[in-house]
């Protein structure tokens, strides 16, 4: 087998791009050597990888079975790369950090800050997005550690539990079901639901306990963020799953009410999360390590504590 890194260059530039066209111009190249690449790099493989899909493609079984390995090859190279010249020369090493909305919001940025006290010479980068968009980030080596709740049950990926990540529902601060009784979930049946956008993580969580509960979501509003999902809950337009990470701040100050509510959504933990595959550079070692530790730990639920 002959498979080269441009090959695979561009069978994972026509995923991303989902045409030939954007991988050409991904890549800064003609659409006719996309092409060429990725015929060959089925040619090898033994099957083919990409379909026609109106003006695009898309993956066929067989490609979807072979892109995570093409993206780890691809993704371990550049970790590689990036290892040898912070061991060759005095750069600054760099660890790229990737987190759902929520944690970016709340505990990550005094661990990163805590983190650089002690290691200033690393450079710290932060992306943030909704669950798929991290794990996507994760598995294709875009970044190399993640932040977020429920963790895949991926082999690929390595978990660490951190802090307590306690989900409420929130509501308007008048609301007479948030008086502190517990209610039982047949009691918001007639009620709108405040939902984050498809493949977010708080979605599913709201999408899960309707099911289990067999509530119809007769109304719905789709937001894109959790401010949206706090201004629409303050101002009375229905109820939502969230964290209370994200919420802290009109909890405290009376702005939101939280339903309690019967068998509401299993207890969990925020997740500091890695791929498993190939080598770990240092850096990444190093910086699980000190989220990890005891003294971190009991400074971050200080921190959780003091906002809540």
């Amino acid at each position: 087998m002959s498979i080269t890194l441009t090959q695979l260059r561009s069978f994972l530039a026509v995923i991303r791009g989902g045409s030939v066209s954007a991988a050409a111009e991904e890549l800064i190249v003609t659409q006719p050597s996309v092409s060429a690449a990725v015929a060959a790099l089925s040619r090898e493989v033994g099957a083919d990888l990409l379909e026609r899909e109106g003006r695009g493609v898309r993956l066929t079984p067989a490609g979807t079975a072979f892109a995570p390995f093409a993206a780890d090859v691809i993704g371990l190279l550049d970790d590689g790369r990036r290892a040898a010249r912070e061991a060759a020369t005095s750069i600054e090493r760099e660890l790229r950090i990737a987190a759902v909305t929520t944690a970016a919001e709340s505990f990550v940025p005094p661990l990163m800050q805590a983190f650089s006290k002690v290691n200033p010479g690393i450079e710290l980068t932060l992306s943030v997005g909704n669950r798929a968009q991290v794990l996507a980030m994760l598995a294709n080596h875009g970044a190399d550690v993640a932040f977020g709740g429920r963790p895949p049950s991926d082999a690929h990926i390595a978990a660490y539990p951190l802090l307590a990540n306690e989900l409420v529902l929130i509501t308007a601060a008048n609301d007479p079901l948030a008086d502190g009784r517990v209610v039982s979930p047949a009691e918001l049946g007639d009620r709108t639901w405040l939902l984050r956008e498809q493949e977010s993580g708080t979605r599913t969580v709201n999408e899960e306990f309707l099911s289990i509960h067999g509530l119809k979501r007769v109304q719905g509003l789709t937001v894109g963020s959790n401010g949206a999902i706090r201004r629409a809950a303050r101002a009375g337009l229905g109820v939502s799953f969230v964290s209370r990470d994200a919420v802290a701040l009109e909890l405290e100050t009376g702005q939101l009410g939280v339903i309690a509510v019967e068998h509401g959504p299993t207890p969990r933990k925020w997740q500091l999360m890695r791929a498993s595959v190939g080598p770990v550079r240092p850096v990444v070692d190093e910086f699980i390590e000190f989220a990890v530790a005891p003294a971190t730990i009991e400074m971050l639920q200080t921190e959780q504590t003091e906002t809540g």
